[in-house]
């Protein structure tokens, strides 16, 4: 790992990578290459989690393809130096800012989108100018080795490489002298890079979770808006960063959503069979999904089998606020549902709890929309819709307090990766001499004159 980190130090200050034809080719040869090697990669991540082509490609690689393109398309206009206004005091000047590459970047990602997560973040890397080094899960362990071979066998591990293995692998990793790390995955581990990257100064970009809950109101359109949500519960079993956690329901819709939403699951026909539904990642964790069921009230599913990592669409009514579901991400396919009447509690119960990484709203109202997004402080989220926020690339993607630190996608992925310089150049046929000694009072006059004019301009 030492070897690969400082060839990629060797090799970035060469300026090879702040070349804009250089990182537009590197992207493009990675389409190319992700590409060609879809089948290979799609069958791993189905030994992973027997997820099928059409899911993989509609998570996976359509979405590594929208954000490639983007920034082939926008590279020159993001890295192009940029003019800022002026001040009186430094006339005359031109003032303008000058984005350039970090250095060598770490990139952690997450078992639960194993290609998206880990590439997402280096396809911004590049597009800045920086080299990677990709620390993929090992728990996807199928998709982490693919992933590093197809990398491995088509680029310089000077520029693009992928390293392998568990906890210890990652701990010399997050206490390297890289210029940048950035982390996607629990709230706990995230502390832990955090701190480790603390003690060289390291800037950090920190894509966690939390409990992100979605509400309906009782004007909703009930019949679109639980269709909407069992798709992006259900989505990756449930394995998925921004997922509806848990849903507050008017009690008005009571009866009538929770016939509804079974309704939908059953005509969905969720089942790993049917290739439209994954298993869980590892035993471990359909454990944990299972031991959290425990004292529920389950009005729908609520199956599994914990060997064969199997666990269908489960639905649970009215959990305590102090139970084990309602205390950590699920992470899974179990659906908590909780009933309100006033808009205004509901929003003052998800107040009192850590700012989630996604929010969902569905109303026909427009006086609920001005307070959930003024009321509410979350990363990022929807009105009526689930999930699809992060396919624009003109939206920065990140969470705030607990659920994460900074952003990525499209531009803001690139600023993620970047420094921009500030610079004042001025010419040198002309001076003002009041900046200088000998000092006066005369001079401390005109200052602050200069000073309260420079408010006019």
């Amino acid at each position: 790992m030492q070897e690969i980190i400082n060839s990629q130090k060797e090799f970035f200050i060469t300026n090879a990578t702040r070349s804009i034809s250089f990182r537009i080719s590197i992207l493009k040869d990675l389409k190319r290459v992700l590409q060609q090697n879809e089948k290979v990669l799609s069958d791993a991540i189905y030994l992973d989690f027997n997820k099928s082509e059409f899911e993989t490609f509609l998570t996976e690689f359509g979405f590594l393809y929208i954000e490639i393109d983007e920034a082939i398309k926008k590279i020159k206009k993001w890295s192009a130096k940029k003019s800022v206004s002026s001040s009186l005091i430094n006339f005359p000047s031109k003032n303008y800012i000058v984005p350039e590459p970090l250095g060598v970047t770490l990139v952690i990602s997450a078992w639960n989108y194993p290609y998206q997560l880990a590439l997402a973040p280096a396809i911004a890397s590049i597009a800045a100018g920086n080299t990677v080094v990709i620390k993929p899960s090992e728990v996807a362990i199928h998709s982490s080795k693919a992933l590093r071979k197809v990398i491995s066998e088509n680029f310089n591990s000077d520029h693009l490489a992928v390293v392998e293995g568990g906890i210890e692998e990652t701990s010399e990793l997050i206490h390297s002298k890289f210029d940048k790390i950035f982390f996607t995955g629990s709230t706990q581990v995230g502390k832990i890079v955090y701190q480790a990257a603390a003690e060289n100064l390291i800037p950090v970009t920190l894509e966690l979770g939390g409990k992100s809950p979605a509400i309906l109101t009782e004007d909703c359109h009930l019949k679109r808006s639980i269709q909407r949500l069992v798709w992006g519960k259900f989505l990756n079993a449930g394995q998925t960063c921004v997922a509806p956690d848990y849903v507050l329901v008017h009690q008005s819709l009571k009866n009538e959503f929770l016939k509804g939403i079974k309704e939908e699951i059953i005509f969905r026909k969720y089942a790993v069979e049917n290739q439209n539904f994954t298993k869980i990642v590892s035993v471990k964790h359909t454990q944990r999904l299972a031991s959290l069921l425990e004292n529920q009230e389950i009005v729908f599913g609520g199956n599994y089998h914990i060997e064969n990592r199997d666990f269908e669409p489960t639905l649970i009514v009215n959990p305590t606020w102090d139970s084990a579901i309602m205390q950590e991400e699920i992470f899974g396919p179990i659906l908590p549902v909780l009933f309100y009447d006033d808009f205004n509690a509901a929003l003052q119960l998800i107040k009192t709890k850590e700012k989630p990484l996604a929010a969902y709203l569905f109303t026909e109202n427009s006086k609920y929309k001005s307070q959930f997004l003024s009321e509410l402080s979350f990363g990022g989220g929807c009105i009526n819709e689930v999930i699809m926020h992060l396919v624009n690339g003109n939206f920065g993607f990140g969470g705030v307090g607990a659920s994460g630190i900074g952003a990525y996608h499209g531009y803001e992925g690139f600023k993620t990766f970047s420094h921009f310089k500030s610079i004042l150049e001025k010419p040198t046929f002309f001076e003002i001499h009041l900046r200088y000694s000998q000092y006066s009072n005369r001079k401390l006059k005109w200052i602050k004159k200069i000073l309260n004019w420079s408010k006019y301009f």
